[in-house]
């Protein structure tokens, strides 16, 4: 079993592996959202278990970008405004109209999430993780939750604009066919093993 993961900055790689073998436990660990006993979490040459709470939120907001499979996005406000709470943590402004334009929904600004399409939902959810322009961006299992053609849409969408802001990007996905289509695949099964059975 390896022990150590390492990813260069501006590569493009998805993880794969069998349901519970760690891929979101990963993606969790770099962006500080679960705290580790053991072993090291470097991140853009920080080491993510030595901050505090607060440290690490300000570290998360202003470097790392993510898009989950349930959008997290606040149902009774609009596409605008989650692009919006969601750029509040990187400390940058503006830019939040240009990015949803960017995801083609320039036209559904001021609808509310919950009136959304699914694949309307994803990417607000994609424009939130990249109005702040992070350096990396982390996508649990982004495609999960979608149809066939617009799964493709979505992944296609990520990862030219990962590229064109030349953003590292990390991919969760059971999805071989896409997980082909980056540069580089790890199997996580060799890296982790989650006592919780995450996936």
């Amino acid at each position: 079993m390896l022990d150590e993961l390492c990813v260069a900055a501006g590569e493009s790689v998805a993880l794969t592996g069998p349901s519970g073998c760690g891929k979101s436990t990963l993606l969790n660990l770099m962006a500080g959202l679960t705290r580790f006993h053991a072993g090291s979490v470097r991140v853009l040459g920080t080491e993510v278990g030595s901050l505090g709470t607060a440290a690490l939120d300000q570290h998360r907001g202003r470097h790392i970008g993510m898009v989950f499979q349930s959008f997290h996005l606040l149902g009774d406000f609009t596409a605008l405004e989650n692009v919006q709470i969601g750029q509040r943590f990187s400390g940058r402004e503006g830019g939040a109209a240009e990015m949803l334009a960017r995801v083609g929904l320039s036209h559904r600004l001021h609808t509310r999430a919950r009136r959304l399409s699914v694949g309307e939902r994803q990417r607000v959810a994609i424009a939130r993780a990249l109005v702040g322009r992070p350096e990396i961006l982390l996508a649990d299992e982004p495609t999960g939750a979608l149809d066939p053609k617009t799964g493709r849409q979505v992944f296609d969408l990520m990862r030219d604009l990962a590229h064109e802001h030349d953003a590292t990007f990390l991919m969760v996905t059971h999805d071989l066919a896409l997980a082909k289509e980056l540069p580089r695949q790890f199997d996580c099964s060799t890296l982790i093993r989650s006592e919780e059975g995450e996936a």
